[in-house]
């Protein structure tokens, strides 16, 4: 609907600039505000089963696809990042002084991006078993790789996460977004501040956050009670 008033409105401006009009009658228009909805989210213990069930594949089949599985699926929740910054992510980008990323986001922007330490040993593992059975002379410095050797594709990213969630009992299925939006939901769940849960996703504005992630209502009550004198 907005993509078709648009075009009209769009149509109806030059046809009464050019005369051929006369007056803009799609000035009017309104366009619908589009329906926000929050996607389904991992809890706590389910993200947990998701890790460890792949953890325990690339141990027991320790091929370079499990290996490097895991490390996407690791860097994707542990750092909150989107499926496109995953697939961007250079060698060099991985600062193991400060368990950091240095992430390119939307609109060339760059941030630095924590990372915990399960996710920096499951880089690290895939880096000296797994990255090198991918290597081609198309590899250059990506640090996530296809089966064809290039930089790895968002869409098989997408079909992994899908595929791995929807095989445990008992998990949602998820794709790379709703880890995303899991990882920034414990993050203020847990007590971070918003606005440091803002510089991580790498929103430019507060407001998306807040529409982002939702909070319990066990933490909004135990804010509540610390923070209120009538509590």
């Amino acid at each position: 609907l907005t993509r078709r008033i648009v075009s009209i409105r769009a149509f109806t401006n030059w046809a009464a600039a050019s005369g051929w009009l006369t007056s803009d009658l799609g000035a009017n228009l309104a366009i619908p505000k589009p329906h926000k909805v929050l996607p389904e989210v991992l809890n706590v213990d389910e993200a947990a089963t998701v890790l460890k069930a792949l953890e325990v594949k690339s141990v027991e089949e320790a091929t370079a696809v499990n290996v490097r599985d895991l490390a996407l699926v690791e860097v994707l929740y542990g750092s909150g990042i989107r499926v496109s910054e995953l697939c961007g992510l250079n060698l060099s980008d991985v600062d193991r002084s400060r368990n950091t990323l240095n992430v390119i986001g939307k609109g060339d922007k760059q941030r630095v991006v924590p990372l915990g330490l399960p996710a920096m040993r499951a880089i690290d593992n895939y880096l000296k078993n797994g990255r090198d059975e991918f290597v081609t002379n198309s590899s250059a410095d990506a640090l996530f790789l296809g089966s064809r050797g290039k930089r790895i594709d968002q869409r098989v990213v997408r079909t992994m996460v899908h595929e791995v969630l929807s095989s445990l009992e008992g998990v949602p299925d998820l794709g790379p977004h709703g880890l995303r939006h899991s990882a920034a939901t414990h993050l203020i769940e847990g007590g971070a501040d918003i606005r440091a849960v803002q510089e991580i996703l790498g929103h430019s504005s507060l407001a998306t956050t807040q529409l982002y992630t939702h909070v319990s209502m066990d933490r909004l009550r135990a804010v509540f009670e610390q923070a209120h004198p009538r509590a």
